[in-house]
């Protein structure tokens, strides 16, 4: 046997071996939840208390035997709205402090886990070795969409604290207003993302990526 052959016990724990780290899967789950809270409160702002519903908080008040003014419903309104926001603003540096754990632990994961390795393998697989090209393609796509969504986060984090702290960091309001609209427009790739990503596992459990959810729980095997 040579000496570069794997031994019997090396390959044993080679398929032994965990293909989702412990801190990806934490992550995974962990920003699943805060995503879909800070989702969950964008929707109730722009349902339950946009501009449109301040006739409704006023006859409501009127009906109750409150005596109250246009400006005053708006008011109370828009006391609602914020306290909203204070929630979604937790939500949001909930969600950065995800982010810098995932750059962290990428740094402890094992090479063959991590994102850039495993894109370089399906790079080498598709446009190098030209084997098994569609297995390679479905790689590339899926790792590509990937770094998009990282980069999408890394935007929402940044934007979001700019926001959040826009009272000391000294930027103008007009740049504030384009910051906020930005983060808005990410926020909508982020949920395409979601939908896609939700798409995708669907379809892989009734292919060939059967325990693909599973696996992301218990670590699934290489």
């Amino acid at each position: 046997m040579s000496i570069i052959e794997p031994t019997n016990q090396e390959i044993g724990a080679i398929k032994k071996g965990k293909k989702y780290a412990p801190a990806t899967r934490l992550w995974h789950w962990v920003n699943f939840i805060i995503i879909s809270g800070s989702l969950f409160t964008v929707l109730i702002n722009s349902t339950l208390f946009d501009g449109s519903q301040r006739s409704f908080v006023k006859n409501e008040l009127i009906n109750a035997g409150v005596s109250i003014s246009d400006k005053q419903a708006g008011a109370v309104t828009h006391g609602l709205e914020d306290q909203v926001w204070g929630i979604h603003i937790y939500f949001g540096y909930a969600l950065a402090a995800l982010f810098l754990f995932r750059l962290i632990a990428a740094f402890f994961m094992p090479h063959s886990q991590k994102l850039f390795p495993k894109l370089k393998k399906a790079c080498q697989a598709y446009f190098i070795l030209k084997k098994e090209r569609e297995t390679a393609k479905h790689e590339l796509v899926v790792k590509g969409l990937y770094i998009i969504f990282y980069f999408l986060l890394f935007i929402m984090v940044v934007t979001g604290l700019l926001l959040a702290f826009e009272d000391y960091t000294g930027i103008s309001k007009n740049i504030n207003h384009g910051i906020k609209e930005f983060h808005g427009f990410c926020m909508y790739l982020i949920l395409g993302f979601i939908v896609l990503h939700l798409a995708g596992v669907l379809l892989a459990e009734r292919k060939d990526g059967k325990g693909i959810v599973s696996d992301m729980i218990n670590g699934g095997e290489n």
